[in-house]
């Protein structure tokens, strides 16, 4: 299938936004995702040998722990020219696709109760539009009809969903699934949309200028709070159970407490494992595992 360019560049992960501008041309860039342990020392976060668990060439992107945290969907791009969502189960070490469809499939996401999962789908006509798949297997069905184009999402509870909406500027938008009503909180956001841990808060990043900023919607008063200023250059982060925001950036992993404040701290070197450019985080329900997005080791 040949998506129009125009539309996905602008909402797609930035790695993803060069494999559409290649399709039918040249392959995407090949990343890996790596899945780490981690422990707690004296306070503070350890993590281990990273395992890679797609280790192929090609494209595998946007992964996302299940509730029980045995297995990781994520997105693959693969010999059929556009992508799928795909299942790596952590105790058989085993990946299985649970999307096979002529569409493509972005950001999977876990939604309330567990049994279906979320995401972006480029319709036959370009339309980008949420849908839900039964994780089990079975037929998709719209979650969101009239709302378009979607380019992230992130659950707020069963019923409310918080959407980047494509446009100029691309948006920030609360919405009911039932009735499809919107409400847009934020302009010029980024890619990155995440519930925080133990709150009815959604954070996300908003650009200004060079600057990009970590900020949190309270669903219930409708206030904006700004957190901290990402690292330069990057804009995806993570949130651990404990209130830790972790990011990557090169071959480092950086923390930040929310509850202590302060500035950005290297947790980790991972440049001794080979790996590189680090995009994308996951973490698991527990915090005992991080999933990571990275260059493809032996890649430029």
């Amino acid at each position: 299938m040949r998506t129009p360019i125009k539309l996905l560049i602008s909402c797609l992960p930035v790695a993803l936004t060069l494999a559409v501008m290649a399709l039918g041309q040249t392959p995407p860039p090949s990343t890996d995702i790596f899945l780490i342990d981690v422990t707690q020392e004296n306070g503070r976060l350890k993590f281990g040998v990273p395992i890679n668990i797609t280790d192929r060439e090609g494209y595998d992107n946007q992964p996302m722990f299940l509730p029980d945290g045995r297995g990781v969907l994520y997105t693959s791009f693969r010999e059929d020219r556009q992508t799928d969502i795909y299942l790596y189960d952590t105790e058989k070490r085993l990946s299985r696709r649970v999307t096979a469809t002529s569409e493509s499939e972005y950001s999977p996401t876990v939604m309330q109760g567990g049994k279906f999962i979320s995401v972006v789908r480029v319709e036959a006509d370009s339309t980008q539009r949420l849908w839900k798949f039964p994780l089990g297997g079975g037929s998709p069905s719209l979650v969101l009809e009239k709302i378009k184009p979607v380019g992230y999402h992130a659950w707020v509870d069963e019923l409310m969903l918080m959407l980047f909406v494509l446009g100029s500027p691309n948006t920030l938008q609360l919405v009911d699934a039932r009735t499809e009503e919107t409400e847009t909180i934020a302009e010029n956001i980024g890619r990155t949309l995440q519930r925080i841990p133990g709150q009815d808060k959604i954070s996300f990043v908003q650009r200004s200028g060079d600057k990009m900023t970590i900020k949190a919607f309270d669903v219930k008063t409708r206030s904006i709070t700004s957190l901290i200023e990402t690292l330069p250059g990057s804009e995806y982060y993570v949130w651990t159970p404990e209130g830790v925001l972790l990011m990557g950036k090169d071959s480092k992993l950086f923390g930040w407490d929310s509850r202590k404040g302060g500035e950005w701290q290297e947790l980790a070197d991972l440049s001794k494992y080979g790996i590189k450019d680090i995009t994308r985080l996951a973490v698991s329900p527990r915090g005992d595992r991080i999933a990571l997005v990275a260059a493809r080791p032996g890649t430029r």
